[in-house]
């Protein structure tokens, strides 16, 4: 690595600030100089037990000396036992595993038109919402409601018919003859944690069935644990025909999942695959993540630690006019009325903070599932000096 040179060698696709990471340690990211940052981004929800884990050093250094990748043409221990326990932990009946969220999200509208072609005279449209997020493949961009990704990358995948979020009336007149499955997040997250409400998720369950459509949820980022429970459809008591998982699945590791119930899993040989998806060394990590994870004591602390964050932050709001916190567990997000949120994120980086600003007004909190007490009090500490500094 050149010294003091940025970006040379890299594909520019973001703004990055001129810091080298080399170490990260749970809730804890060091830089080249031995700089400290608390890390409330953890790769978008990606680390759901901070950096470097013992559950997942270990899983990772005692795979690596046995079998890494064995071709997804074959069975491993490891795969199995993974799809196993999703399976048990979840309403799916059978999984297929890949690198990333967005392929598992490609994964589900591949299956669902499958779907549509044997059990519903070729319907291929798939309901998808305003500000929706779901990837950045062209068929998941195509599905995703960002408004300026309209112009980009054309033309993109047709087949989507896109309706307001949380608008249940609006979803029942989208649908037409062609339409095969609706396909939501129970929480947007790059909108700015915007929850579906409850009401509109049983809606949404009842009349995809009434209609004979499938009900396909997008849990990428809601998932393994993010809201308090396992599963963030648990909260409105629905089941979806479809589910993807990623991000924390693999608590770091690229690792996301496909999940289907038995009536709706239709591939044939040969429509689904991918070189590394399932390996043994990324499933071995996997396992270890949801065994942690998955107990319910670590549940309870994950809501416990979501209210007091939330409470923190809508203390905070109160005392200096801003506006709403709103989210589900430790995946929270906070209405700026009056600061611009790209700013505070900037501040808050120079303060040794790492948040996110998925809007110019929304601040979004996305700590590790096992974030103590303490290091919430010292990012509240922190943020506030910001605020009150802007």
């Amino acid at each position: 690595m050149k010294s003091g040179i940025f970006d040379q060698s890299l594909m520019k696709i973001t703004d990055r600030p001129p810091v080298i990471f080399v170490r990260g340690e749970g809730s804890w990211l060091i830089d080249q100089d031995g700089n400290r940052f608390l890390d409330f981004i953890q790769g978008w929800a990606v680390n759901c037990l901070g950096h470097c884990p013992p559950e997942i050093v270990g899983a990772i250094t005692a795979q690596a000396q046995t079998l890494i990748n064995a071709s997804p043409a074959f069975y491993t221990d490891r795969m199995l036992e993974l799809a196993d326990k999703i399976v048990d932990c979840s309403c799916i009946d059978r999984v297929f595993f890949t690198n990333s969220g967005a392929e598992a999200n490609e994964g589900a509208i591949k299956l669902a038109r499958k779907w549509g072609s044997l059990h519903r005279e070729g319907a291929f449209e798939i309901i998808t919402t305003e500000n929706a997020f779901h990837g950045r493949t062209l068929a998941t961009m195509s599905a995703s409601g960002k408004p300026q990704w309209e112009p980009l990358f054309e033309p993109k995948g047709a087949g989507f018919v896109k309706v307001p979020f949380n608008d249940l009336d609006a979803i029942e007149r989208a649908i037409s003859s062609r339409t095969v499955a609706i396909m939501l997040e129970p929480i947007q997250g790059e909108a700015g944690v915007v929850p579906a409400s409850r009401n509109f998720l049983s809606g949404v369950r009842e009349l995809s069935q009434r209609m004979g459509i499938l009900l396909i949820l997008d849990e990428i980022q809601t998932g393994i644990g993010r809201t308090g429970k396992a599963f963030a459809y648990e909260h409105a008591g629905v089941e979806p025909d479809i589910l993807t998982l990623g991000k924390g699945l693999g608590g770091g590791v690229p690792l996301a999942a496909l999940g289907a119930k038995e009536s709706v899993c239709c591939f044939a040989p040969g429509e689904q695959g991918g070189t590394f998806n399932g390996n043994a060394l990324l499933t071995a990590v996997g396992s270890a993540v949801l065994d942690t994870v998955m107990r319910p004591s670590f549940l309870n602390e994950v809501s416990k630690k979501g209210a007091l964050l939330k409470n923190c932050l809508s203390d905070l709001s109160r005392r200096l006019g801003e506006g709403e916190v709103r989210g589900e567990g430790l995946l929270i997000g906070w209405v700026l009325a009056r600061a611009d949120a790209g700013r505070v994120v900037q501040n808050a980086f120079k303060r040794g903070l790492l948040l996110n600003a998925p809007r110019p007004n929304i601040l979004r909190f996305m700590p590790a599932l096992n974030v103590s007490v303490e290091e919430i009090e010292r990012m509240m500490s922190i943020l506030e000096g910001v605020l009150v500094e802007i």
